[in-house]
């Protein structure tokens, strides 16, 4: 068995040009499609849940004085984030059926070309 063959052909594999086959294409694709509602989700809940707790801990005392007005606007901070989480869903809905339906033609043909070679 020549080593040193084989060592030259995996060298060679590396730097040879990589040949990208339509299901890797599909897949990023469908990524490229999906991504910005994941990524604008989890932000936007991230900061909705922090908005939250910041109101919660106003409104218990735990930072601020703990007077009156403290207590009323954390209530008010609560409600934002409480109404920002609320909405985070319906939001990424939105966004990733607008995101599908900018890449369904590409996606729909590359599709069809797969199926079609079998």
């Amino acid at each position: 068995m020549n080593t040193d063959k084989i060592y030259a052909e995996q060298i060679a594999n590396e730097y040879a040009p990589k040949q990208t086959s339509k299901v890797k294409a599909l897949r990023k694709l469908d990524a490229k499609a999906k991504n910005p509602a994941s990524i604008f989700t989890y932000v936007f809940g991230i900061i909705s849940s922090l908005v939250l707790g910041v109101g919660m801990c106003l409104a218990m005392g735990k930072i601020g004085a703990g007077t009156p007005l403290t207590i009323g606007l954390g209530i008010v901070i609560g409600c934002v984030g409480i109404l920002g989480a609320s909405v985070n869903y319906p939001l990424y809905k939105k966004i990733l059926a607008k995101s599908k339906a900018k890449y369904a033609s590409d996606i729909i043909k590359l599709a069809n070309e797969i199926a079609n070679e079998e």
